[in-house]
């Protein structure tokens, strides 16, 4: 299985660091996020990862090379130089990730699961990993039943920003810029979404206030 890497947005919240650095290689304890992402994918097994490149994406490639010094093999999927949206770099990067299922991981959130345990259910197009809401998604975004997620519910979760995604889900979808949210609701609707909340230590790290408090404490458990 291969696995990919959203790296291309311009972080906007994260500003001014990402004036001059693309969000995934922002350091996290002295290390690019990115750089989590891609050690534990090569733990975990994986051998190729794509990553894709949007706002100063031309640094990816110059911090973390062909990914050997990993374990791994990196393509780059280059969007610039405007950044397509994540449904519409996945769909860019389908001819590198190929026609099998692939792991998705936003390149902005922190998630050390160990993801050789993850799998897509036979006839499902995608399967989410869900999180407890945190407190700047209180109502969350889907609701988690048995292990079939569905757009309505009580006691909902909030997406991770990773899952298995299968590449019949972009089927018929258009080039150019486009999320992936509708994707997946639509597919969940039909009842071909699957999931599962997982308690990994996670963290969208989308603001500088959240980089700091993730810092914080990974140092004082490090400590």
């Amino acid at each position: 299985m291969k696995a990919m890497i959203l790296a291309a947005g311009r972080g906007e919240r994260m500003r001014p660091l990402t004036d001059t650095t693309p969000k995934p290689l922002i350091r996290l304890c002295g290390k690019p996020l990115i750089e989590y992402h891609l050690e534990a994918l090569a733990q975990a097994g994986f051998t190729e990862v794509v990553v894709n490149q949007g706002h100063l994406g031309e640094q990816l490639p110059q911090q973390l090379g062909d990914g050997s010094r990993f374990g791994l093999e990196i393509h780059y999927s280059d969007e610039r130089p405007d950044a397509l949206e994540t449904g519409g770099g996945i769909a860019k990067a389908l001819p590198l990730l190929g026609n099998d299922p692939f792991l998705l991981i936003n390149g902005d959130v922190y998630c050390p699961h160990p993801w050789q345990q993850v799998s897509l259910p036979q006839g499902k197009l995608a399967h989410l990993l869900l999180v407890a809401n945190p407190a700047h998604n209180l109502s969350g975004d889907f609701h988690l039943s048995e292990g079939l997620v569905a757009n309505e519910g009580d006691n909902r979760l909030t997406y991770s920003g990773c899952a298995l995604l299968h590449p019949l889900l972009f089927e018929g979808c258009p080039e150019g810029h486009f999320p992936l949210a509708p994707l997946l609701r639509q597919a969940a609707a039909n009842g071909l979404v699957s999931g599962q909340q997982i308690t990994t230590h996670w963290c969208d790290v989308g603001t500088v206030q959240r980089l700091t408090e993730l810092e914080n404490t990974l140092n004082a458990h490090l400590g």
